[in-house]
């Protein structure tokens, strides 16, 4: 039995400890009866076909399909249900020699490593995933193919694509998941856009053909976006960018979604590739450690309150489905099934929420809210308002003065709000004019806060 979670009568249990079952996600993590996905009126949120906000709060499990079998999967996907994940990333032709290593029920994706000879009985176990994920209201950001198939540069390979049969699988593999109805595309998998260009469009094109149905975006490398290349390709719906694992300064955010905020078309973009939990820092942990939950809360509150409409958590065993048996790769000093419920895991659902406990449309990023100030980067305060409410994040502790008018409220409630834990304190009311300094309730590395300013006309919900 793995010692992260067993199973009593049908309920998960889990063993950190201060979690009661009140903490986690009932029933299924998304309503799938709202219908597709598909990009808002004011090209800045996903939301459904009936008009209902989507929270796209995924993990990275890119080797689920090649290493896990279907029992492992079923923890796996309960796990995540059950602390509010919306989607799990997750790559047909996988990373890790995903060609030539058949998955775990024995079967290899393609006949001959050709494209264009899918191997059936691989294939029936990704819709069985897919399947079960939707009986759990979870999507799946389908990569068709990881980037060492169309752009070695490191990793196993081999190369498979060129510019023809990439357009020919992009068609085959986009009919057979056309009608499923948790599918978000992935062009893509931690490659630049530049001189293979050609061959990702020709996939995303190729998708695109067959499937009017779901929304794609693209994986780049690290510290770079799909807009570098891809902006006004007609394919990609929304940016995707990679902060990656070597940052803990806001100044990546600044490089990569604020920028991406800004830029026209507009287009919905979000960070789908942060610091992992469990990652060394700079793949060097005897200079610089390792990412914890600290580091996880950080990049969740800067990336969402700088413009994004969801984020994407990683733990560094879980992506690579890490066991005894199988090498480590970048130094995982774990297996995925002890590390499921480390703290940063546990902290997303609060951030979830907060966001879906307010209107969720008229959300905007808006630094003018705070005062002119110095804050370095790795304690920079960012704010995030929409219609009668604001939020600040306060990563370490440094005070703020915030302009009250921009709220546009009479009366102001203040509360702090946990991050850690989900809870709201009250603190006052106060006037909706002018500035006021507000300072944590503590400071220091891993004390962040989050104010929320609520426009004391208006009957929010407790997140």
């Amino acid at each position: 039995m793995h010692k992260s979670l067993f199973f009593v009568t049908g309920l998960i249990l889990f063993s950190s400890a201060g979690f009661s079952q009140e903490k986690f996600w009932n029933g299924p993590s998304v309503d799938l009866s709202h219908g597709n996905l598909k990009v808002s009126e004011n090209k800045r949120f996903l939301i459904h076909e009936d008009g209902t906000p989507f929270f796209y709060l995924g993990d990275t499990g890119w080797e689920l399909f090649h290493r896990l079998n279907k029992e492992e999967t079923e923890k796996y996907l309960e796990n995540r249900r059950a602390k509010g994940f919306t989607v799990i990333q997750a790559v047909v032709l996988a990373e890790l020699d995903g060609l030539d290593t058949p998955n775990a029920e024995g079967n290899k994706p393609l006949i001959g490593n050709d494209p264009l000879k899918p191997d059936e009985a691989y294939f029936r176990h990704v819709d069985w995933v897919i399947n079960k994920a939707a009986e759990k209201g979870i999507y799946i950001g389908l990569l068709p193919t990881w980037g060492d198939k169309v752009d070695k540069k490191w990793g196993k390979g081999p190369v498979i694509f060129n510019k023809d049969n990439a357009f020919r699988y992009g068609q085959w593999i986009g009919s057979r998941y056309k009608d499923f109805p948790n599918i978000i595309w992935i062009n893509g998998g931690d490659r630049d856009g530049g001189d293979n260009k050609p061959v990702w469009e020709a996939i995303g094109n190729g998708i695109k053909s067959v499937d009017k149905n779901h929304l794609m975006t693209y994986h780049p490398g690290g510290e770079r976006s799909s807009s570098d290349w891809f902006q006004n390709s007609t394919w990609l719906d929304f940016n995707m960018c990679q902060t990656g694992h070597g940052q803990r300064s806001y100044a990546i955010y600044k490089r990569l979604i604020v920028r991406d905020y800004n830029l026209e078309p507009v287009k919905p973009c979000f960070d789908g590739e942060p610091r992992y939990e469990d990652h060394p820092v700079g793949w060097n942990p005897e200079v610089l450690g390792w990412f914890n939950h600290e580091d996880i809360r950080q990049a969740l509150y800067w990336n969402l309150f700088s413009g994004s409409f969801g984020h994407t958590y990683g733990c560094h065993p879980v992506w690579q489905m890490k066991t005894p048996e199988r090498e480590a790769v970048g130094l995982a000093r774990h297996n995925w099934y002890d590390v499921l419920d480390l703290p940063g895991a546990f902290d997303l659902i609060h951030a979830r929420r907060l966001i879906e406990s307010r209107p969720f449309l008229s959300r905007i990023p808006d630094q003018s809210l705070i005062g002119p100030s110095y804050y370095p980067e790795t304690d920079y305060v960012v704010a995030t308002r929409g219609e009668g409410y604001a939020f600040v994040y306060f990563p370490t502790g440094w005070p703020a003065e915030i302009v009250l008018d921009k709220i546009g409220a009479e009366k102001i409630n203040v509360s702090w709000y946990d991050p850690r834990t989900g809870e709201m304190k009250p603190v006052e009311t106060i006037s909706g004019k002018g500035t006021k300094k507000f300072t944590p309730p503590s400071g220091g590395r891993g004390n962040d806060w989050i104010l929320v300013l609520d426009d004391a006309s208006r009957n929010f919900d407790k997140p």
